[in-house]
């Protein structure tokens, strides 16, 4: 597997440990399959970046796909309330974090490698509006598509650092990747705000009828 780490400098060796605990998938090394978005990963606001490349031999590593057939969107949203700060505005939402953590929790201590969608900006106000009640499952479930959200691949374990070859690294100026950054965010905050944030429809789960009939992963509603 080819892995891009988009960083404000050049990383010739990860090293098992550091990093903030918590990221999305708590504490690794994040990186992607794709070198466009590591390309927006790497600027921000004030710096221009490097987009490293590595070699990743996954032969015999245990890999956590959250996009896999018996995960559901929840599981990735549980992953998420265990390792980040969410904005609690409703009542319900502290409910819903109990619930999700309680029934849909992901133990990813033993895994070397977690893939899964990235939750940045976007698609973090997306998750605070789904456990705040505002929009309903079928909802999240559309707004994850929008703006070609990028999946991340996150290196866990001392065992999965090892397996990283690194082989090259790349500039990447914030006067490129800044603006398709902001572009691709923009687009997809648009297009929920104007259509996806009030298309509600009849038969819709939100999570209160997720919690009152105590809805589990294996539950065909939430598929």
């Amino acid at each position: 597997m080819k892995l891009y780490h988009g960083s404000d400098h050049i990383v010739e060796a990860p090293t098992f440990g550091l990093g903030k605990p918590y990221n999305d998938y708590g504490l690794g090394f994040y990186s992607t399959q794709h070198p466009d978005m590591a390309g927006e990963w790497a600027v921000g606001f004030d710096h221009d970046g490097f987009v490293n490349e590595y070699d990743f031999d996954t032969n015999g590593l245990e890999i956590v796909d959250l996009d896999a057939p018996e995960f559901t969107t929840l599981h990735w949203l549980a992953v998420l309330l265990a390792n980040r700060w969410f904005d609690v505005r409703a009542p319900i939402a502290n409910e819903a974090r109990e619930y999700l953590l309680a029934n849909f929790a992901v133990d990813l201590s033993k895994a070397d490698v977690v893939e899964g969608y990235r939750a940045d900006d976007s698609y973090f106000t997306f998750a605070q509006d789904f456990i705040n009640g505002t929009i309903s499952y079928r909802q999240l479930g559309n707004a994850m598509r929008l703006g070609e959200l990028g999946r991340q691949v996150v290196v866990k374990s001392e065992r999965a650092f090892s397996r990283l070859q690194f082989l090259d690294a790349q500039e990447a100026p914030r006067s490129v990747w800044l603006p398709r950054r902001e572009r691709r965010d923009r687009e997809a905050r648009e297009q929920y705000f104007d259509h996806e944030r009030n298309a509600r429809k009849k038969g819709d789960l939100f999570i209160t009828q997720i919690i009152d009939e105590e809805m589990g992963p294996h539950d065909d509603r939430l598929r």
